[in-house]
């Protein structure tokens, strides 16, 4: 069975209920195959071993190539991670996510001047603009849109996916794993691979779309409302998935309410200084 395979039971109806937690959804008619796979995204956090068939990681590369990049700057690189001894490292920096080692592919997708930096040299140019802010910018967005074209390149093939933004608790570390050269910071790793059907997952609500959709200005309406009703949906969700009773409010105070639930990140200006980057 595929990863996507128990949502395509769901009618269109039931998909978006699913995505909004009940509450109003997109006013469309019948979802085309493109919208029933983004609606249907998931974490996955469970995988089994069995190998991705010949040519997957080519076809995942071919689809990230294809979302849009800055002035194709393209200012990118992924590396593809299926030693089990390295992707036991890679989870030990991401604290002991150990789905990392489950997945026969772990991708590990970098904001990348380096390749600039190399041809400038060969070609005798200096780079006044690499060194700044911006150009660190327009090289973490380009990873990250390739890397969600391959998310949903992935999902349509019938593999599962999660991001680990938690490579960046220790770049530096990241970088002497892989040999990173200067000017390449890893934005974040992605775990590929078939979902264990032994431990399958839900689509999780997200907040409604009035909550994040402004026409003209940026003016919230009944914002404290809105959360505290999406705080209900999420407490739901957790239940019914055996996590606990916690809600979304939950879920980002202990992200964002002390130093300690950044897990080392506080220190992301001075590590991505220390890969080259002076961000002026």
């Amino acid at each position: 069975m595929s990863a996507i395979e128990p949502t395509r039971a769901l009618n269109d109806h039931a998909l978006l209920a699913a995505r909004y937690g009940e509450s109003c959804g997109p006013a469309s008619s019948e979802l085309n195959e493109v919208l029933r796979c983004l609606f249907a995204h998931r974490s996955v956090r469970a995988y089994v071993q069995d190998p991705l068939p010949p040519g997957t990681l080519e076809t995942l590369v071919a689809a990230a190539q294809s979302a849009a990049t800055s002035s194709n700057m393209q200012f990118w690189s992924v590396i593809a991670v299926q030693d089990k001894e390295r992707k036991a490292q890679m989870a030990q920096i991401a604290n002991q996510q150990m789905h990392i080692v489950q997945a026969p592919l772990f991708l590990v997708w970098l904001a990348d001047l380096s390749r600039l930096d190399r041809v400038a040299k060969a070609r005798g140019h200096e780079l006044e603009a690499r060194d700044y802010l911006e150009s660190f910018m327009v090289a973490a967005i380009d990873a990250s849109l390739a890397a969600q074209n391959a998310v949903v390149a992935a999902e349509s093939m019938g593999l599962a996916t999660v991001y680990i933004g938690a490579l960046r608790n220790d770049p530096e570390r990241v970088a002497q794993l892989l040999e990173l050269p200067p000017y390449v910071m890893p934005v974040f790793g992605l775990c590929v691979g078939y979902e264990d059907q032994a431990k399958l997952t839900s689509i999780k609500p997200r907040l409604p779309q009035s909550a994040v959709l402004f026409h003209e200005r940026y003016v919230p309406q009944a914002e404290m409302e809105q959360v505290e009703r999406y705080d209900e949906t999420l407490s739901a969700f957790s239940r019914q998935n055996g996590m606990g009773n916690v809600n979304w409010t939950d879920r980002v105070f202990s992200r964002m309410g002390s130093i300690k639930g950044m897990s080392g990140r506080e220190r992301m200006r001075a590590m991505v200084k220390a890969l080259g980057f002076e961000l002026r």
